[in-house]
């Protein structure tokens, strides 16, 4: 990688809403105080036009990204049911615009020529050369009219999808679960046909993570979580969680949650806070992102630790550099590194006893009469009690690696014809209750309970697990270098972690991968045992195992 200094800030503008993009800067020109310039090399072409050509470039993808986010984020909320077609005619039509724009033989050969000169870029645009042209190899094969299907498939069974979860109607979304995993297989032979297509799109969540990278880190976490879940239930002390039970007004509960992202440290000049079935969360650019929420009035907690795994993912899209608004390097690395962040101030923050005493007042404010006399032991035990469950946002830490472990296997089954989308309801059923120990009731508390397949996000939910495990290693080297950990939280101002974090990991964006992060923040390679260590400590503690 071109940029692999350890300087306290990237090269470019300080950060601040109004920085320039580094990628406006001209190189070439900076060279050229006023003199006549040399002949350019042949080999070189125009330096000073392919870096125009460059900028150019990143902008008319930027305003699409722009148009994109804003789309599919605000689709799902406001648009009536009727615009679902004309929704994705407009997807389509942005995402084929994107291919045009970005695998052009005119865009691969100034991609190449740019690959050339390294020497006359500045950093920021060897990492943006570099990532387009990853960008641009996932989608230089793939047929128009494949794509541009793909995405009004996805938009249509969104909608689908909505519905059956309601009505508890599987029946009506399983053809489109089949026509989408077709369509994915399809586009992964297109894209890599010497590769397995699950892997292929594995890679696209977390760059260089495949089924044997996932199958031996689950198994590193099963061998730690599945025992220690059965000495819970078998001699663990009892836990009481019907203190923090009971019915909570809605409307309180929205003013709670704009009191969390205050907690979080989210600038609520940048934030729109929106509802939707199941809850999300993206950014157009450091400047606006978004969170959107549903509150259950019967589970206040449900959507406590939802903004704060939202308001995770918010605080990582606005802390990137503000100079790569612009180009290729805006946002998270990768959806592992961006569930390390979420999953980082949901569980290692939010379900943390040093902090519980913070979250218990700012929702005792909302809701003195029930939560008044809860203590902060008592939240702190009832908020981690371990137990098997349904729904997999609404899991205990503990317990959570095997409900993604349960999606992933049942990923597996159907990337390689094992099963099709009819069976998915009886191997989901037969999983909870042989993994978790539960009975599912309906499809909406099983494989409907979740939006992803619906959009053709599969290779996403491995991703969860693994950014619980990143976030794990970052905690324990942030309390290696000095951090206070339990003194930081126990103040409530968490500026000293989200400094740590904007320095190390956030302020990247996508100019470096995952595990690139990992080993130059941590100083060491990704290590699952971290994670492992992790649980086993709080969770023996916790239980007096």
């Amino acid at each position: 990688m071109a940029d692999e200094k350890s300087t306290n800030e990237p090269q470019g503008q300080a950060e601040g809403a109004g920085a320039v993009p580094t990628f406006l800067t001209d190189p070439v020109q900076q060279q050229l105080p006023g003199t006549p310039a040399a002949p350019a090399p042949a080999a070189l072409n125009n330096p000073r036009a392919d870096i125009a050509a460059l900028n150019k470039l990143e902008m008319h993808l930027y305003a699409h990204r722009y148009a994109q986010t804003g789309i599919s984020s605000y689709g799902s909320s406001i648009d009536p049911e009727a615009a679902t077609a004309d929704r994705g005619e407009a997807q389509a039509i942005l995402e084929a615009e994107d291919k045009e724009l970005l695998c052009s033989d005119e865009t691969g050969r100034l991609l190449d020529r740019l690959s050339t000169m390294e020497d006359l870029l500045t950093d920021t645009q060897v990492d943006q050369v570099r990532i387009l042209k990853r960008d641009r190899s996932r989608l230089a094969d793939v047929p128009d009219e494949v794509q541009a299907d793909f995405t009004r498939l996805t938009t249509e069974a969104d909608a689908v999808w909505r519905r059956a979860k309601v009505a508890n109607d599987w029946a009506s979304f399983e053809p489109y679960l089949d026509r989408i995993v077709a369509s994915m297989v399809r586009i992964a032979r297109f894209r890599n046909p010497n590769a397995d297509p699950y892997d292929v799109w594995l890679d696209d969540f977390e760059h260089g993570c495949d089924r044997a990278f996932y199958n031996n880190f689950f198994n590193q976490v099963k061998d730690t979580v599945v025992p220690l879940l059965a000495d819970i239930q078998s001699r663990g002390s009892r836990i009481d969680r019907s203190v923090i039970e009971g019915r909570f007004d809605v409307a309180r509960q929205w003013d709670l949650a704009r009191d969390l992202m205050d907690l979080e440290g989210l600038d609520p000049k940048v934030m729109f806070l929106t509802a939707t079935e199941h809850p999300f969360s993206d950014a157009l650019t450091t400047n606006y992102a978004i969170i959107a929420a549903h509150p259950y009035e019967n589970d206040v907690i449900s959507n406590v630790y939802t903004m704060l795994h939202e308001g995770g993912h918010a605080l990582y899209e606005c802390g990137v550099d503000p100079s790569f608004n612009y180009t290729s390097l805006a946002g998270g690395t990768s959806m592992g590194m961006h569930e390390a962040q979420s999953r980082f101030f949901e569980n290692y923050v939010g379900r943390s006893r040093a902090y519980a005493p913070t979250l218990l007042a700012a929702m005792a404010k909302h809701f003195r009469g029930q939560l008044g006399r809860v203590t902060a032991n008592q939240f702190y035990a009832a908020t981690n009690k371990v137990e098997g469950s349904l729904i997999r946002t609404e899991a205990d830490e503990l317990t959570y690696p095997l409900h993604i472990m349960i999606r992933y296997e049942i990923e597996q089954m159907l990337f390689s014809g094992q099963c099709k989308a009819a069976d998915v309801p009886r191997i989901w059923a037969d999983r909870y209750k042989s993994y978790l120990g539960v009975t599912v009731p309906d499809d909406a508390h099983g494989a409907l309970q979740d939006t992803h397949w619906s959009g053709g996000a599969f290779g996403y939910f491995p991703t969860y697990a693994l950014g619980g495990a990143y976030g794990a290693q970052i905690r324990h080297q942030m309390i290696a270098e000095g951090l206070d950990w339990e003194g930081t939280l126990a103040s409530g101002d968490l500026a000293p972690i989200r400094e740590w974090l904007r320095r190390r990991i956030w302020r990247f964006g996508r100019s470096r991968d995952a595990a690139d992060l990992i080993k130059s923040a941590c100083g060491e390679p990704f290590d699952a045992r971290y994670y492992t260590d992790y649980l086993s400590e709080k969770f023996s503690s916790l239980y007096n195992l």
